[in-house]
């Protein structure tokens, strides 16, 4: 059976961070959030000093745009997320209309680090108020290798020495 199902609604959402800089990627940046917004303060190049930071490049317009993106996909998800009982859903179409919203150029505290493992560069990012720390940590995949086949090993004998002693209890 097929059903139609109908959503409407209204969504406010405020503060929504969009990452100023082209030469950060969007998601590293989206994953270190969320920020906390009270106790803000206007910014002074005072806090600067001694470290180093970028200057975004990304224009107001291109982070409207962008913001509008991210609060059409959260408007998207909440809604969908109030379907509950089908096996599958399937959103055919659906329209978010924006209003009031504004571009506010803000520095969060955001540490960057970037590093260089066997000929790959990392780059790891860390949120300055919550220490949330995200990014793709290098594997050594021979080391990675050796001890999943050792645990298999380890997982395998103890599976069998519990077996066979169930068996001599007479228990298995």
């Amino acid at each position: 059976s097929y059903y139609m199902i109908h959503r409407g609604g209204n969504l406010s959402f405020e503060h929504v961070p969009v990452d100023g800089s082209s030469k950060m990627p969007d998601d590293l940046m989206e994953s270190v959030e969320p920020y906390r917004y009270e106790g803000a303060v206007d910014f002074q190049t005072a806090y600067l000093a001694g470290y180093l930071a970028d200057k975004y490049d990304v224009n107001a317009e291109q982070s409207i745009d962008r913001a509008n993106d991210r609060v059409k996909r959260s408007t998207e998800l909440a809604f969908a997320a109030t379907v509950a009982g089908y096996s599958t859903v399937q959103a055919e179409s659906t329209h978010v209309q924006y209003s009031g919203g504004k571009a506010k150029y803000a520095l969060y505290p955001v540490w960057i680090l970037n590093t260089t493992w066997n000929g790959s560069k990392y780059t790891f990012a860390m949120n300055g108020q919550t220490g949330k720390f995200v990014g793709d940590l290098p594997v050594d995949k021979s080391a990675a290798a050796k001890w999943t086949l050792l645990l298999t090993a380890i997982y395998g004998v103890a599976t069998y020495a519990a077996v066979w002693l169930l068996h001599l209890a007479g228990l298995f």
